[in-house]
């Protein structure tokens, strides 16, 4: 007798009245096959978007490191540019304070020296990402930074050229005292307001009033070119303008008598007129005024290549007491 397997399957044959050998049909095994298979694929896809979406791929993984580690470099950049940005800033106010000053030029204006890129789209493309504001800061410093390096060029190029004709500058800005020290009887009025002598009301005087007797001989304090011989019997009498360049013109007033013409070179030294007291003038003196972009500003200040420290300071301390003007 045969011997029968465990995992055999009997069912009971009433027609025999036997036990039969179970057969199942091909199509319920097929169809098991299908449904572990379908089970399969669905708990693998599950599983898989569990780890995308909490554990992330490796390709994921390495994306990430490689966006942190690009932060961390714009960081760097960041701080870098801020560490320009200073150095910059540096650079700007010793040329405006220092080397401008020196040349009497004008300072660059801060709004132009960081005016940046102001073309609308340019940053366009860097909008929608992620780390857009990050990337939009970066690149809006550096542009900024681009631009004061421009103008920063541009400036020293101007300073490089001013201290080229710096001899030339030197020889033409007023410099003496108009009137040789010993002709000078005393400097009668000084620059700012005095008491007008003829309406006797407060005044802006815009020049100094040197007291000498009439043909004194007077000087251009600066090499230049005459721009202007006018005779008036009011005002300023006859009066002799020179332009100096780089801004600086000076009036020599209530003359007695011209030595130059209009259109005439002259060197600083050079005698240019006489003292007299034409125009409104109470008395014999030479009024002289210094120009500076055609604003008057205190000639007091430019008679350093003639006065000692300790006779400038004296002539600092006159020129604060009240005095009369003579014109």
């Amino acid at each position: 007798m045969a011997k029968q397997k465990k995992d055999n399957k009997y069912v009971f044959n009433p027609k025999t009245l036997s036990f039969d050998l179970f057969k199942e049909p091909l199509g319920n095994r097929v169809g098991r096959v299908i449904v572990f298979l379908l089970t399969t694929i669905v708990f693998a896809f599950f599983i898989v978007l569990l780890i995308y979406f909490f554990f992330g791929s490796p390709k994921e993984k390495m994306q990430a490191r490689e966006i942190e580690y690009l932060k961390l470099q714009y960081e760097i950049l960041d701080d870098k540019l801020d560490d320009m940005e200073v150095l910059l800033e540096d650079m700007e106010q010793r040329d405006n304070n220092v080397y401008r000053k020196i040349f009497e030029a004008e300072p660059v204006p801060s709004s132009l020296r960081k005016s940046g890129f102001l073309k609308a789209d340019r940053y366009e493309d860097l909008y929608g990402y992620k780390n857009s504001d990050m990337v939009l800061a970066v690149a809006t410093k550096l542009d900024v930074i681009a631009s004061q390096l421009y103008y920063q060029s541009k400036s020293y190029d101007e300073v490089l050229r001013m201290a080229r004709n710096k001899a030339q500058m030197l020889a033409c800005v007023p410099a003496i005292i108009p009137v040789k020290e010993s002709e000078i009887r005393q400097i009668s009025s000084y620059f700012g307001y005095r008491t007008d002598p003829v309406y006797k009301i407060s005044k802006f005087h815009s020049g100094i009033d040197f007291a000498a007797a009439v043909g004194t001989e007077v000087f251009a304090t600066g090499d230049g070119e005459v721009v202007s011989v006018e005779r008036n019997h009011w005002g300023y009498g006859n009066m002799i303008t020179l332009d100096h360049g780089y801004g600086y013109k000076t009036n020599y007033a209530h003359l007695s008598k011209f030595a130059v013409k209009k259109g005439q070179k002259v060197k600083r030294g050079q005698v240019i007129g006489y003292v007299g007291s034409t125009g409104k003038s109470t008395g014999s003196h030479l009024h002289y005024e210094v120009l500076k972009n055609d604003k008057a500003i205190d000639p007091i200040n430019f008679f350093f290549n003639d006065l000692t420290p300790e006779e400038y300071e004296k002539i600092l301390e006159q020129a604060s007491m009240p005095s009369l003007t003579m014109d």
